[in-house]
């Protein structure tokens, strides 16, 4: 059966249509096409008629002719558009004009990488040009990297390998820096917050070195769909980039169709489970043959749903290879075994994390269920566009939970259709990350004095405070590295540690077998004794985790729940940086404050209905953060009216809708941020609210909620408002279980004593 065929059927079972709140087909697209540029090698043309393309589209047209022109450029169009020619034409071409000429190619991750490197070689080889391409990242063996060093024309790596393998030795690459041309960065709308932050400063050493050995390269970068394209290219290369983001693709028919689980219990507003309505439409489509992707927001999720996906697809041998799990943690063949798999067919259901949202090639998938909202309005476009990649009819289901976010999106399925999709937001200025940069830029050449490190940043007052901690020593007019340590293995660019945990099965103690890793901000709440791992549906319990030497010793077991920690916030301030009060004394403050978590207990969950089953202790360290928050304090005269238990209901509540309303006006995924609350707060002795960056030294995100004053305390009195539930429900306030009966009420009284009206 096809997705026509499927479409039909499914419009004309009511059962399923029950579910339904709004089915949407986008109709097919027709592509436009633009002029072949001139300036191109000769050979280009035919070689891309023998790969059945005629004609470029316009924005492959457009980009190719920008960058001839000598300008930088982002390119900026949906999945699957041909976006890579848009700077494979212009290298190629450059490089069999002069054969001295190098490319840097940059892809978010190692898969991306070796997918787009295939992509390269067939074109070359297709040329009959003597290009040399090669992969250079972690995996790359001793033995080639000479090799690369010397001859490659083309080096595609990751920021991780650029920042870290690269750039510290930057004499071993004369030839590359001397002679590098262009600088070609791939899926820009990844790097976003700390990632994003990092990478913008790894880009500032870059040029510094590329200056130093007087090559002045030019920047081709593409993204898929956000609102700011060119705002986030300029910010991470530091230049003016032209966009262009006029899509010139065809595209085929798109089933969009928007389900709401039925409520089971009305008073708590809980609906039925977003993995049992994902796994029943997961397995009527394995049942047609119809290849799908489907997306889960955690790693919990994913193995839950990999498990009973596998269950059902089992053959009388016991084998399930037809649905795989994906995400990160994995090893690397792992991976590269599913995506083959997925090229080839033989796989015909995956259950992936956003480790699949990027562009690897995994074949002309038919449809794409998404378990909830990912977090913003461009990830859902982006996940939903790995199917129907190949201009083929797809369906996509979107499916809500009882969440408040989920509940919003289902609702409201015109804000997905109209709204334009997210801002990324970096601060490539935030100290915490510049001085670590400045640090590796420093070892990797001295500092002249006067030298700015970034737009207009000076960095003097930087380099003064690592001279008096004897990091950097002056002699004369330059700064050089004094340290023992190497800077660069200091940083990861992808979170605020450099540490990931290894996990290793120790089932065989014989042969104890490394299984995947960790990040080690993630490692108290998955990875602590007496949890429940989950690796591709199998279940493992963590027998031992050794904190020092960053080691989770598992073992496997088969049981019929998993493991879900609770995490204990609690801040303190650290300084005051700007304060406002209105007419009814509510005091809104913006600073920075230092986050201390703690992980102190686990429940075990049944796996199929959900149940809590028990609990459990965990000994593990605090952990600490510093960052940039906003809060709101309400008088003491203001509070004095209330319980305890009713002003800690309605408190809670606000902190609930401010997860919804924060994400959606500050454009930023719900994991960005923190909203927390306490009835007397720790540095404020008052009843106080914060919004917190969840990044080390923040990205700016609480200081836009600060700058929308009471913007969100009114869209969150509108929700309470206008929601249908009596006392509560994960739609608005909260469940009442979690806000009491009281703590809806509370929570719209609370709010109009705020707002300033």
């Amino acid at each position: 059966m096809n997705v026509e065929q499927l479409a039909e059927q499914l419009k004309r079972d009511s059962l399923f249509m029950r579910d339904v709140v709004r089915w949407e087909t986008l109709p097919q697209k027709s592509a436009v096409y633009g002029e072949f540029p001139l300036g191109l090698d000769t050979r280009i043309q035919p070689l891309l008629k023998q790969r059945g393309i005629h004609r470029l589209y316009s924005h492959q047209a457009e980009a190719i002719e920008t960058v001839l022109r000598g300008e930088d450029v982002v390119i900026v169009t949906p999945t699957a558009s041909g976006k890579t020619l848009c700077y494979n034409l212009p290298v190629l071409s450059a490089i069999t004009a002069r054969p001295d000429t190098r490319a840097l190619y940059l892809f978010p991750t190692k898969a991306l990488a070796a997918d787009q490197a295939h992509e390269l070689y067939e074109l070359i080889e297709g040329m009959g040009a003597d290009i040399k391409t090669y992969t250079y990242d972690g995996d790359t063996p001793v033995a080639a990297r000479r090799a690369i060093r010397q001859a490659g024309h083309i080096v595609v790596t990751n920021p991780d390998m650029l920042h870290s393998g690269i750039l510290p030795h930057h004499t071993k690459w004369v030839k590359l820096f001397e002679n590098l041309q262009y600088i070609v960065i791939d899926e820009i709308h990844a790097y976003r917050g700390v990632f994003g932050s990092n990478l913008a400063n790894v880009l500032r050493r870059l040029i510094r070195l590329c200056a130093f050995y007087r090559s002045k390269p030019r920047f081709i970068l593409c993204s898929a769909t956000i609102a700011n394209p060119g705002e986030l290219a300029s910010l991470l290369t530091g230049r003016p980039v032209t966009v262009i983001e006029k899509n010139g693709a065809p595209s085929g028919e798109r089933h969009f169709v928007f389900i709401n689980p039925q409520v089971i219990n009305r008073q708590l507003g809980i609906r039925v489970g977003v993995l049992k309505t994902a796994e029943r439409i997961a397995s009527a489509l394995l049942q047609n043959n119809i290849q799908t992707i489907t997306f889960c927001k955690s790693r919990v999720q994913l193995e839950v749903l990999t498990r009973h996906l596998k269950d059902i697809t089992r053959d009388v041998l016991g084998n399930a290879e037809r649905v795989r799990g994906y995400r990160g943690g994995y090893l690397p063949s792992e991976r590269r075994d599913i995506e083959r798999g997925l090229r080839d067919g033989s796989v015909k259901a995956v259950v992936s994390t956003n480790a699949l949202e990027l562009g690897v090639d995994i074949g002309a998938l038919d449809a794409c269920v998404l378990c909830g909202y990912p977090g913003t309005i461009a990830a859902l476009w982006q996940q939903s566009g790995r199917a129907g990649r190949r201009q083929s009819a797809s369906i996509i289901f979107y499916i809500a939970s009882s969440a408040a976010l989920d509940q919003y999106i289902v609702s409201h399925p015109d804000y997905f259709f109209s709204q334009s999709p997210e801002h990324a937001l970096i601060n490539p200025d935030n100290l915490y990350i510049m001085l670590s940069h400045l640090k590796c830029a420093a070892f990797e050449l001295p500092f002249e004095a006067g030298e700015s490190f970034g737009i207009n940043n000076s960095a003097d007052e930087m380099i003064n405070y690592l001279c008096n901690n004897d990091i950097l020593r002056r002699v004369e007019n330059r700064f050089y590295w004094s340290a023992e340590d190497f800077p660069a293995s200091e940083i990861s660019l992808r979170s605020a540690s450099a540490e990931n945990f290894v996990i290793i099965d120790i089932t065989d103690a014989v042969r104890p077998l490394v299984i995947g890793e960790m990040d080690r901000y993630a490692v108290p709440m998955l990875l602590h004794q007496n949890a429940i791992y989950m690796h591709e549906g199998r279940q493992f319990q963590v027998e031992r985790l050794d904190f020092d030497a960053c080691k989770a010793y598992v073992r496997h077991v088969n049981v019929d729940y998993y493991t879900d920690a609770d995490l204990n916030v609690s801040l303190s301030l650290l300084d005051i940086s700007e304060e406002t009060t209105n007419a009814r004394g509510i005091r809104r403050h913006s600073g920075e404050v230092k986050v201390t978590a703690l992980v102190k207990m686990f429940k075990k969950m049944k796996l199929d209905t959900g149940e809590n089953l028990g609990f459990g202790h965990i000994t593990l360290p605090e952990t600490d953060m510093h960052t940039t928050a906003m809060w709101w304090t309400l008088p003491l005269d203001a509070a004095q009216p209330y319980t305890n238990d009713a002003l800690q209901g309605g408190m809670l509540g606000i902190a609930n809708l401010l997860r919804i309303t924060a994400p959606l006006f500050l454009m930023c995924s719900p994991r960005d941020i923190a909203v927390v609350y306490q009835v007397k707060g720790s540095f404020t002795e008052l009843p106080t609210i914060f919004i917190y960056d969840n990044y080390p030294g923040g990205i700016g995100l609480a200081d836009k909620a600060f700058s929308l004053g009471e913007l969100l305390l009114e869209q969150s009195l509108s929700i309470v408002s206008d929601c249908a539930c009596q006392n509560g429900c994960p739609s608005c306030a909260g469940p009442v279980g979690e806000i009491g009966l009281e703590g809806k009420a509370m929570a719209g009284v609370i709010l109009c004593q705020m707002i300033e009206r």
